[in-house]
């Protein structure tokens, strides 16, 4: 591996994720990257486990989706494992899952039968939080490397970074917009019953409270309702 052309590729990755609008998009980016900078990776995905469940929060190649589906199902697995830190460990290489794996006996035999010869997946960690495991698969037995997993191992940082960023700027967005909901809601119900400020959030909380409605869907409710003709 030539790694000034990946110190290069890096810093190229960084500048697109923290370009991208939406953390959806910043995850589709990260997902795919492994593919597009680590020799070997043919596919890779980001797995994290919410309330025992996997899930797939980004792919690039159809059996990502394929390996994670079957490591919830049969609640084992090297990706799923690392999502959930067992034992602490931040990171995995399998040289060759045609050999047995002791630790995932029936997980192994399934990922052969996806056509899985090698894997290994990093836990994306930053600012305290833990995003889930990004996790890279080759159809070849011996794919990845000790500088592929060196190579995994900075892709991975520089991505959780940029996740934990975008979150960070997502929340902040999804604050303002229920904010923003709210004001125009408590504005239309102070209009139509002529209500105080005090009294229109207090609507706004009792409807929330009475229908187990969270209360900027019940601002979005009263925005979006026919306003009757006098």
């Amino acid at each position: 591996m030539d790694w000034r052309e990946f110190a290069e590729a890096m810093a190229a990755l960084s500048r697109r994720l923290l370009a991208q609008d939406a953390l959806q998009d910043t995850l589709d980016q990260i997902a795919s990257a492994p593919v597009e900078l680590v020799d070997g990776c043919e596919a890779a995905g980001i797995l994290a486990v919410r309330k025992g469940r996997a899930v797939t929060l980004a792919a690039r190649g159809d059996v990502v989706a394929e390996s994670d589906r079957v490591q919830g199902e049969l609640g084992e697995g090297p990706c799923f494992d690392a999502a959930r830190r067992v034992n602490g460990d931040r990171m995995f290489r399998i040289a060759d899952l045609t050999q047995p794996q002791p630790d995932w006996p029936r997980y192994a035999p399934a990922a052969r039968d996806l056509g899985i010869g090698s894997m290994m997946g990093f836990l994306l960690y930053a600012d305290g939080q833990d995003f889930g495991a990004l996790d890279f698969y080759s159809s070849r037995p011996g794919a990845f490397t000790r500088d592929s997993e060196t190579a995994g191992w900075l892709l991975a940082s520089h991505a959780a970074v940029a996740l934990a960023s975008a979150r960070t700027v997502d929340q902040l967005e999804h604050a303002l917009e229920t904010r923003h909901a709210i004001g125009e809601a408590m504005g239309i119900l102070r209009e139509r019953h002529r209500l105080s400020e005090d009294d229109a959030f207090a609507v706004l909380r009792r409807i929330s409270q009475h229908h187990n409605i969270k209360l900027r869907d019940v601002a979005q409710n009263i925005r979006s309702a026919p306003r009757k003709q006098p």
